[in-house]
């Protein structure tokens, strides 16, 4: 657990295997002209490489992360664990939402880096209720439900929340705190990853990483914590 609320950690967004942010291999950037030596070049992407393999080479979590980034849409864990319906009856579970685009939110109450990003997340869920394409779910985190039902209420949040109390799809996920969401095709895989708070920016790249017509307003900014 992690209080009181955790800041951006990473993200990552399935693409191309071999290919780099800005669409170039590493083969594009060797062979082009350059002052910089060649040796220089090799050497700075071992360094990258063995950086990256110590944040996110360990523990199932990450282990999740590093295939997102590799593009290769790893099923959601746990997807038949059914959770109870907060505020409500019944339970749901990720794989009843099959065939649409589950976009999963974890919160709670006492996080504030959840206040800041809730605007964002309520205006995924307007866009994807709006073309039919798929909705959020929430899961609320080290929360009594009270607090949790206050929290939705004051913010404005319409999406269906769950109450994961045992924390199992928290741990499936690999979570270490509030807020993180993840990004669920149409085939119950993961396409994306945010590990914090998200932007608008994060969230359209994740929408059209599913292939939903679902976009929100770029301009969308985080609101103040508190």
């Amino acid at each position: 657990m992690r209080r009181p609320g955790a800041s951006l950690r990473a993200q990552h967004i399935g693409r191309r295997r071999g290919q780099g942010p800005s669409g170039n291999t590493l083969r594009d950037l060797m062979t082009r002209r350059s002052p910089v030596p060649v040796a220089v070049v090799v050497l700075a992407a071992l360094l990258i490489a063995v950086l990256a393999y110590g944040l996110i080479g360990s523990g199932k979590g990450n282990n999740l992360d590093s295939q997102v980034q590799r593009g290769e849409l790893p099923p959601a864990p746990k997807a038949t664990t059914q959770l109870a319906v907060l505020g409500g009856t019944g339970s749901q579970s990720l794989a009843q939402l099959r065939g649409k685009v589950v976009v999963v939110n974890v919160w709670a109450s006492w996080c504030p880096p959840c206040i800041a990003e809730s605007p964002i997340i309520e205006a995924i869920q307007t866009a994807l209720q709006k073309t039919g394409e798929g909705q959020v779910l929430g899961l609320t985190h080290d929360d009594p439900s009270e607090k949790s039902i206050a929290f939705a209420q004051k913010h404005g949040l319409t999406f269906t929340s769950l109450r994961d109390v045992d924390d199992t799809l928290y741990k499936a996920f690999g979570a270490s705190g509030p807020p993180e969401t993840y990004v669920i095709d149409q085939q119950g895989r993961v396409a994306a990853i945010s590990r914090g708070a998200i932007t608008a920016s994060f969230a359209n790249r994740a929408l059209a990483a599913t292939g939903v017509k679902a976009r929100i307003d770029p301009n969308l900014k985080l609101a103040p914590e508190a």
